[in-house]
C-alpha cells in the first residue's frame, strides 16, 4: 500500500544504521509510528516487535502480520463448508442494496448512487467492499473468527481497497473521471506473515502516550514531517476498518478526526511532542527518519538527541531525496531525508522473552546475506551460512563462473567480483539493475502491474504481458514477469522465449520482494561487480593468481534439474562437459589459482564416479544438505552435497594433496 512518507526505500539504509551502533545482543524493536507496518515487518524476522499507530486501519494491517506469526487456519469456517473465505467473500453474490441500504454504509456514501455523487469507488466495488466487511463482523459475532483470523481477514480488504480506489494516491480527494484501476473487480490480499518466534504486540495509541508504558532495545522513530494530518487523508480507509457509520461531512465525505491528530503535524507543538518523546523513552537506541522538508530543523532534532543522549553516540546520516513529480530541481537547497541516531544516556536492564519456537524458516541464521530477487533454479542461498565462511578472508578477484541467480557472488567480500554465466537473460538483466537508477526500476515494475493489471487471479493480463515481453525483450519486463509467474521461476523455451506459466493463487510482486530487491539492488550498484555472458570454457585464467578465488556452482550432472537439459534454449551438461571443468579446475590449480566447487557426489542411489575419483586430489568438505531445493525435485536427504576446495582452513592455497573429508 502507498502511504505518505513510507519507508520503502530507506529500509536497507536503516537498518545499517541499526548495524553500525549496535552489538548484536538486541531483542526488541519498536516502530511507534509504523503506518502501513513497512520497517515492523522488515525487522521483524529479527527482533521482538511492538508496532503502533494512532490510525485504525493501520492497527489492523499491524494485528494482521506483525501480531500473527503465522496465516490463520479458519477451523471454525471450515466446520460449516468455508474452505477458503477470500474466495468466498469475492465470489459470493451480493445481495440487493436497495433491499437493505443501511448494510451499505461505503456504497450510499462513496459511490455514484442517487443520494451521492462521489466517485472514489466504482457501485459494484463499494457493494462488494461492504459485503465483505459485515460478512467479517457477522462471522466475528457468531464466534467463527478468532481475533487472528478477525484481522487478518479484515487487513486483506483493507489493502484491497487502493487497487480500485479512483484517487491519486490519499483519499483527500477523488478524481472527477474514472481512473482505469477503478475498473477492475475489488480482490483481497493475503498478506504474508513470517514467524520469527517471539510473541509480538501492536498498539493503537498517540506515541507520546504509549511511549510511558513500554520499554526495549531499538527505537525507530519516523513521525510526520509537515502540517498535513494523516487521518484527512485516509479517511475512507479508516471508516472502513472501524465500520463505525460515522457522520460525514464535506464534498470528500470526511468523518470527524479530533482525536487523532497529531503534535508532530503543528508546528507550534512538535518540538516539544518530540523532545518529550525522547525524554521518556525507555530504549538504549534511538533512530530517527526525517526530511529537510520537516516541521523541524536538523538543528533542533540535533540539540534534543544530544540533550536526553550519549553527545558522543550521535550520528547524522544525509540521503538524497528526489521529487518525482517534477523534472525541474528543488532549488538551492537539496532536499534530503535524514537519519539520526542516538544512545540513550541511561541502559534499561530487563529480562527478555525467549522466543517461543524457532522460525520455520530459520531466518535467524541466513537475514545476513543478502538473497537474489529471482528464483533460480541450483541457487545457492539456503547453503550460504555453510559455504560462505569457508572461503578465504582475502580475496582480490572473485570469479563466480556459474553465478545463475548471483546469490554467492552478491554475498562476497573481494576488490573484484566477476560474475559469468551462460544465461544471456539473466545477465541481461543484472546489468539493466546495476545501470538503472533504483527508483527508476520500482516505478516501471509498478506501471507494469498497473497497465497489466497484473494479480494472482488476472491470468489474461500475465499473458498478454508474457507475450509483450517475447516482443521486446525488455529486461525490467522481464523481472515484473517472473514475479507474476510459477514459482517465480526464470524459464524459457529452445527459442528463448518465456515460457513460465501464471502463478496462479501465489505469485504476486510483494511488500517483501520489493524489499528484497532494493537490498539487492543498492549493494549491486555500490560494489566492484561486473558482468561476463560466456561459456565458462571461453574464460580465461590470464591475470588470475594466488590472491584470487574462482567458485563454481555448475550443473549437477547426475540430478535432474531443467536447467541441464538441453531443453531451455541454452546447452545441456552432460560428461564432455562435467570432464572439461574438471580439466580447468586443474589448470587454475597449477596456477595457484584458488577455487571452490559446489557439486553432489551422490545421489538417489546414484554416484558421480568422475567427480568422486577427481575429487581425492583436493579437500572435500561435506555439507549439511538438509534443505529443499528445486533443482532436484526431490528429498535432498539422500544427497551428498559438498564443496571441494584447493586451499586449506585459513584459505591460503594448499599443494598438499589429498586431503580427508571433513564434516562441517
Amino acid at each position: 500500500m502507498r502511504f505518505i512518507g513510507g519507508k520503502t526505500l530507506l529500509l536497507n539504509q536503516i537498518k545499517q544504521v541499526v548495524r553500525e551502533n549496535t552489538d548484536g545482543t538486541e531483542r526488541v524493536f519498536c516502530d511507534i509510528f509504523s503506518g502501513t507496518g513497512t520497517v515492523a515487518r522488515y525487522f521483524k524476522p529479527d527482533y521482538e516487535i511492538l508496532s503502533n499507530d494512532l490510525l485504525h486501519f493501520s492497527y489492523v494491517i499491524q494485528k494482521a502480520t506483525i501480531e500473527n506469526n503465522s496465516a490463520p487456519k479458519f477451523s471454525q469456517l471450515k466446520q460449516i463448508g468455508i474452505l477458503d473465505p477470500f474466495a468466498f467473500l469475492e465470489e459470493t453474490r451480493i445481495p440487493d442494496f436497495q433491499a437493505d441500504p443501511e448494510q451499505f454504509f461505503i456504497t450510499r456514501h462513496y459511490s455514484p448512487n442517487e443520494g451521492c455523487d462521489r466517485m472514489y469507488l466504482s457501485p459494484q466495488n463499494a457493494k462488494r467492499i461492504d459485503f465483505i466487511r459485515n460478512t467479517i463482523e457477522s462471522w466475528r459475532t457468531a464466534g467463527l473468527l478468532n481475533e487472528n483470523e478477525y484481522y487478518y481477514l479484515l487487513a486483506g480488504l483493507i489493502e484491497g481497497v487502493p487497487f480500485v480506489s479512483n484517487i491519486t494516491g490519499t483519499y483527500g480527494a477523488y478524481l472527477k473521471q474514472w481512473d482505469k484501476r477503478a475498473y477492475k473487480d475489488f480482490s483481497m490480499i493475503r498478506l504474508e506473515v513470517v514467524d520469527n518466534g517471539y510473541q509480538n504486540h501492536c498498539f493503537n495509541q498517540d506515541s507520546n502516550q504509549l511511549i510511558r508504558e513500554i520499554e526495549g532495545d531499538i527505537l525507530y522513530l519516523d513521525p510526520p514531517y509537515n502540517s498535513r494530518q494523516y487521518a484527512p487523508n485516509y479517511h475512507l480507509l479508516e471508516t472502513i476498518s472501524r465500520y463505525d457509520r460515522p457522520e460525514i461531512s464535506g464534498v470528500t465525505g470526511m468523518r470527524p478526526y479530533e482525536d487523532q491528530k497529531s503534535s508532530f503535524c503543528v508546528k507550534s507543538q512538535v518540538s516539544e511532542a518530540f523532545e518529550e518523546l525522547v525524554d521518556r523513552a525507555k530504549f538504549d537506541h534511538l533512530v530517527l527518519s526525517y526530511s529537510t522538508e520537516g516541521l523541524m530543523s536538523a538543528q533542533e532534532i540535533e540539540r534534543v538527541l544530544k540533550k536526553r543522549g550519549l553527545e558522543s553516540s550521535y550520528r547524522r546520516y544525509d540521503i538524497p531525496y528526489k521529487k518525482y513529480k517534477s523534472k525541474i530541481p528543488s532549488g538551492e537547497n537539496e532536499l534530503k531525508e535524514y537519519i539520526f541516531y542516538v544512545r540513550k544516556k541511561i541502559r534499561h536492564t530487563r529480562v527478555f522473552q525467549v522466543r517461543a519456537n524457532p522460525p520455520r524458516n530459520k531466518a535467524a541464521a541466513t537475514k545476513k546475506y543478502l538473497k537474489s530477487p529471482l528464483n533460480y533454479i541450483g541457487g545457492k542461498y539456503k547453503l550460504l551460512p555453510q559455504i560462505m565462511p569457508l572461503f578465504p578472508k582475502e580475496i582480490s578477484t572473485f570469479v563466480d563462473l556459474f553465478s545463475g541467480g548471483a546469490n554467492v557472488a552478491i554475498n562476497v567480500s573481494a576488490d573484484r567480483i566477476v560474475c559469468n554465466d551462460i544465461n544471456s537473460k539473466i545477465i541481461g538483466l543484472f546489468r539493466a539493475l546495476q545501470t538503472t537508477d533504483l527508483e527508476t526500476i520500482l516505478r516501471r515494475i509498478d506501471c507494469n502491474i498497473e497497465k497489466y493489471q497484473l494479480s494472482k487471479e488476472n491470468q489474461r493480463g500475465f499473458l498478454k504481458f508474457r507475450e509483450d515481453y517475447n516482443r521486446t525483450g525488455d529486461p525490467i519486463d522481464l523481472y515484473t514477469l517472473t514475479c507474476f509467474s510459477f514459482n517465480y521461476q526464470f524459464r524459457f523455451n529452445n527459442q528463448l522465449e518465456y515460457n513460465n506459466p501464471f502463478g496462479r493463487n501465489r505469485s504476486q510482486f510483494s511488500q517483501q520482494m520489493r524489499s528484497n530487491l532494493i537490498a539487492f539492488v543498492e549493494k549491486l550498484q555500490s560494489s566492484p561487480i561486473f558482468f561476463e555472458n560466456m561459456d565458462f570454457t571461453q574464460f580465461t585464467l590470464e591475470g588470475l593468481g594466488p590472491q584470487d578465488m574462482i567458485y563454481c556452482d555448475p550443473p549437477y550432472l547426475i540430478t535432474t534439474g531443467s536447467y541441464n537439459d538441453g531443453n531451455r534454449g541454452f546447452q545441456d551438461w552432460n560428461r564432455e562437459k562435467e570432464l572439461q571443468l574438471l580439466a580447468f579446475l586443474d589448470r587454475a590449480n597449477e596456477k595457484n589459482i584458488r577455487f571452490a566447487l559446489s557439486n553432489v557426489i551422490e545421489h538417489k542411489g546414484q554416484t558421480n564416479e568422475l567427480l568422486l575419483a577427481w575429487s581425492k586430489r583436493y579437500r572435500v568438505i561435506e555439507l549439511t544438505s538438509s534443505y529443499s531445493n528445486s533443482s532436484y525435485n526431490t528429498q535432498r536427504g539422500s544427497s551428498r552435497e559438498v564443496l571441494i576446495v584447493n586451499y586449506d582452513k585459513e584459505g591460503f592455497y594448499d599443494s598438499s594433496h589429498p586431503h580427508r573429508s571433513k564434516k562441517v
